[in-house]
Parts: C-alpha cells; sequence; structure tokens
C-alpha cells in the first residue's frame, strides 16, 4: 500500500515542478518585451524562497538543483553558478528554520530581501573578477527590488492557493516527528 503520509510531499514536490516549469516557459516567451522596458521580479526565486521557509521538507536539493540548473540552461546563464548561489541560500534559511518558525512575517521578509540582494550582490561578484559581461546594476537592483514586493504576493497565493504553511511549534507529522 502506498505511504499515505509521504504522498502530500510528493504531491507539493511535483505542484513545485509544475510551477516551475510553467514560470520558465512564461518567461521565454516573447510578451512585452520591449527594449529599455522595465525588468519584472523573479517569481521563481520567491517561489523558493517562501516554499524553503515554511516547508523545506517539500524542496529537497536535488529538485532545487535540477530545476534551477535547467533555468540555467535554457536562459543561458553559466551553468551551474545562480545554481550554486540560491541552493546556498535556500539551505542557510533550511539550517534556520526552528528560528522562523518563530518570526513574524516583516522580519522574514526582510530576511528574504537580504537574501534575495546578498544573491544579486555574489552573482555580480563572481561575473566581476571573471572579466565577463553583465547587465546594468540598475536594471538587476530593479529586478530584485521588484522580487523583494512581489515576495509577499507569492506567499500569499502559496498559502491561500495550496494551503502551504509554517508548521506550528509542536506539531508533528503522522509518524510523531517534530516539524
Amino acid at each position: 500500500m502506498a505511504d499515505l503520509p509521504r504522498s502530500g510531499q510528493w504531491i507539493y514536490r511535483g505542484l513545485f515542478l509544475v510551477i516551475a516549469l510553467v514560470l520558465l516557459f512564461s518567461r521565454l516567451l516573447p510578451l512585452g518585451s520591449v527594449a529599455g522596458d522595465w525588468p519584472g521580479p523573479d517569481i521563481l526565486m520567491c517561489l523558493i524562497f517562501a516554499w524553503a521557509t515554511r516547508r523545506p521538507d517539500y524542496l529537497p536539493v536535488w529538485l532545487l538543483a535540477g530545476v534551477l540548473l535547467l533555468e540555467d540552461m535554457i536562459l543561458m546563464r553559466p551553468p551551474g553558478l545562480w545554481t550554486a548561489i540560491v541552493i546556498i541560500a535556500v539551505e542557510f534559511v533550511r539550517s534556520r528554520v526552528a528560528l522562523t518558525r518563530e518570526l513574524t512575517f516583516t522580519v522574514e521578509w526582510a530576511l528574504v530581501a537580504a537574501l534575495m540582494v546578498g544573491c544579486l550582490l555574489v552573482y555580480r561578484l563572481v561575473f566581476t573578477v571573471s572579466f565577463l559581461p553583465q547587465a546594468g546594476l540598475g536594471f538587476a537592483l530593479m529586478q530584485v527590488l521588484w522580487s523583494i514586493l512581489c515576495y509577499p504576493l507569492v506567499v500569499g497565493a502559496s498559502r491561500f492557493a495550496f494551503d502551504l504553511r509554517k508548521p506550528a511549534t509542536g506539531e508533528v507529522d503522522s509518524y510523531g516527528r517534530r516539524l
């Protein structure tokens, strides 16, 4: 018989994969791409941080690595660089899951904003040290700013559409393990 408590994890993992592929496909569509236009938010990064702060067990490293590496390949970025930076940031959040459970939303939002800015700065630093051409700093900062402003909307959508919430203190799964 199927292991029903574990099947919930797999449903959310599959849901994350489908959402990530739809977001990646939508980034490839030539909708509203006018030269000099403002960049949109990185909704996939918002989704990753929203799910990692709420239920990190739904986002294993291998799933994140696969999705982000696919995004690197399709968007023609250096393969693995953005993937490694985002995975390190997610693992930073994952290792502090007990702390983030107790944070208010504004503090969580500030933490995620700092991580997004940190990811951008590390990415640009590696590009600078490697003498690779990169987009203007204003363009990249505008995208991160839009992502930071979009984060509460992604959290709200995850909460109301997919019932993704932080586990309460002392909550246990069906096996009796603390979440």
